[in-house]
């Protein structure tokens, strides 16, 4: 109940406060490149059910047809604008809304695509008992993710073997450990992070 209360009641300030700030940005994405102001992609969350999360686009129109992963902060497909975005995270904004109609968290098992929770094992799919987060645990550790698979020889199998078993051991860890005052400390290590980068 704290959590949630946590979540609506922060969401919307955010989304109070930083408007101008994110019509700024549609304004920019609009000028930069063509295509829709938010990619709106289907993901998988609590209870194993599909939702929509939204963000700002960061990469051209049918992007997605050249492959699910990206590679690397200097992959062809990003544009100019959608680098900014990514690099400071402000490409996650648009996630207040997710978090505000409850279909995330600010703290919790970053959302995945169905294609890859398809690989999952029937004890993996103990993380859908929570809502997916904006950032956690595995987020922290995977925060230069899309280099780590440019440097790969093969993406995709590196993702699918290597990456999602270890964040799904992460995003376990956080699940027996989660209370308010830990989202907190996790949001706050976020923050710094991203500062910082």
């Amino acid at each position: 109940m704290i959590k949630r209360a946590f979540d609506v009641v922060f969401s919307v300030i955010g989304l109070v406060l930083l408007a101008p700030l994110l019509i700024l940005i549609a304004i920019i994405i609009k000028l930069d490149s063509k295509g829709p102001v938010l990619f709106i992609q289907g993901r998988v969350g609590k209870n194993n059910k599909d939702f929509k999360i939204f963000k700002f686009r960061t990469m051209r129109v049918q992007s997605h047809k050249k492959g699910l992963l990206t590679l690397g902060n200097d992959d062809s497909r990003i544009t100019k604008t959608g680098y900014f975005l990514r690099r400071y995270k402000i490409d996650e904004f648009p996630q207040l809304i997710n978090i505000l109609i409850g279909d995330m968290s600010f703290v919790g098992p970053r959302p995945e695509l169905r294609y890859y929770v398809n690989f999952y094992n029937e004890d993996d799919m103990g993380i859908f008992a929570v809502r997916p987060g904006i950032t956690g645990l595995a987020s922290l550790k995977y925060r230069n993710e899309v280099e780590l698979l440019k440097a790969a020889e093969n993406p995709e199998d590196f993702f699918i073997n290597t990456i999602i078993p270890d964040k799904l051991k992460f995003n376990k860890e956080y699940i027996k450990r989660r209370n308010f005052f830990f989202d907190l400390k996790l949001i706050f290590i976020t923050i710094i992070k991203v500062i910082t980068k």
